[in-house]
């Protein structure tokens, strides 16, 4: 039963019997009928006559019950809801402060939409950080989610950005793109930022204020539009290549621990390239020095960065060796 049809229908039953028995007008048949159903006890509006009181007995029996049984089902919901909201808050918050090593996505636009993704098929954890409610309202369930304007210092906290391992901000404007990688840096000096750049000139300055590396939607597409047309059979082996979810070919980096068996020993000792049938397009020295297309008697370090293609199964064998 409907508590607000209920209400009515008690408080429409109550009027027109006192209108019909007592032959009071509505208003008096109303104010008689509000002070009975809710126990208030004032005297009565005029006296009552015989059939009045039982008619007022009748009332008190059936509408104070659906009167309890009303405000009882909306401090139900009203509590339940409420409960449910801080059960949630404190279930994500409680999630968050367990995760280490996460990134942080600023924004959940087109762009944001593309990372997390990407972040999903790399079983990366992550937390996005939105500032628009109905934006948040239509992702997906699973996702840890911070509703929050992500320039502020206390949001930045709340994502554990201190324990992070990346940020991302992808934002809509360069401006907040500038005061997150600010606050961002501040908080975690050893973060490695990366952010979006619109404007002509704001990539310098996204550089200056933190960010490890910036990147212009923009201008990337512009290149890819022209080497489309230019270069049309490179951009379809980079799109093979770099593809989500490519099981015949794929593009990886692996770091190379202390603890390595290949350290100090060269490509072709470690038969990466021969035994494994794995491409090495580069190696990223600790150093951040980047040694394009190595030879086969290029040494590997501790620290280096192996840039890696071949299929997905050859890939975890080569993760397997560095000992990831």
């Amino acid at each position: 039963m409907n508590p607000v049809i209920a209400i009515i229908g008690v408080i429409t039953f109550g009027v027109f019997g006192y209108v019909d028995i007592e032959k009071w007008n509505y208003f008096d048949a109303l104010y008689m009928t509000i002070i009975t159903l809710t126990t208030v006890g004032y005297h009565e509006v005029h006296e009552l006559s015989h059939a009045g009181r039982v008619f007022s007995m009748v009332l008190m029996l059936s509408g104070v019950g659906t009167m309890f049984y009303t405000f009882g089902v909306g401090a139900k919901v009203l509590l339940e809801g409420e409960l449910r909201d801080i059960l949630g808050r404190k279930k994500l918050t409680k999630k968050i402060e367990n995760l280490k090593n996460h990134y942080i996505i600023c924004g959940y636009g087109r762009m944001g939409n593309i990372i997390c993704r990407e972040m999903l098929h790399s079983r990366a954890p992550f937390v996005i950080i939105e500032k628009r409610p109905e934006v948040v309202a239509t992702m997906d369930a699973d996702f840890l989610t911070l509703q929050g304007d992500a320039t502020q210092d206390i949001i930045l906290k709340h994502a554990g950005i201190e324990r992070a391992k990346g940020l991302i901000s992808v934002l809509s404007s360069d401006s907040e793109n500038l005061y997150v990688v600010l606050s961002a840096r501040g908080l975690n000096p050893g973060l490695r930022i990366v952010a979006r750049a619109s404007e002509e000139g704001a990539e310098s300055k996204l550089i200056r204020a933190g960010a490890d590396n910036v990147v212009s939607p923009y201008f990337i597409g512009g290149l890819r539009i022209a080497h489309t047309l230019l270069k049309p059979a490179v951009v379809d082996f980079i799109e093979f290549a770099t593809k989500s979810g490519n099981i015949e070919l794929q593009m990886e980096e692996i770091k190379v621990r202390g603890s390595s068996d290949i350290i100090d020993r060269s490509l072709d000792e470690c038969g990466i390239r021969k035994d494994m049938g794995i491409i090495i397009v580069a190696i990223k020295r600790e150093s951040g020095e980047m040694e394009f297309n190595p030879k086969s008697i290029s040494v590997i370090r501790k620290g280096d960065t192996l840039v890696a293609m071949g299929e997905t199964s050859q890939l975890k064998a080569l993760e397997e060796l560095v000992g990831v």
